[in-house]
């Protein structure tokens, strides 16, 4: 091990991580609670993975958190006024490209483009 080794990122680690926060965004159709924990750790990890090709799934997943977050809020408040049904089955389907790309993605080693 030389000197260096130990200022590399560990890649297998943040690739389990971004694993993981794909998951919970997914789990997050079921418990809310689960999309504000993935956003909490990739911006707990997106230093580690900066210069890393891991780099562009924590700013792809950051992205879709706070987009994500905007539509669904959007449609939360015109929810009565039947426009926020259409803006919410929208933002799910969204939200499902995401995670699904995104984790595709990440298990052919690939970044996400910008």
């Amino acid at each position: 091990m030389t000197p260096n080794d130990s200022l590399q990122p560990d890649l297998q680690s943040l690739k389990n991580i971004a694993t993981a926060v794909y998951a919970l965004q997914a789990v997050s159709f079921l418990l809310v609670i689960t999309y504000f924990i993935a956003v909490i750790l990739n911006y707990i990890k997106r230093d580690d993975a900066r210069g890393t090709w891991l780099e562009s799934h924590f700013r792809w997943q950051i992205r879709t958190f706070w987009f994500g977050l905007l539509w669904f809020a959007l449609g939360g408040l015109t929810f009565f006024i039947v426009i926020g049904w259409f803006i919410l089955f929208a933002a799910s389907l969204w939200l499902i490209y995401r995670i699904l790309k995104g984790w595709l993605n990440l298990n052919d080693g690939k970044p996400m483009n910008a």
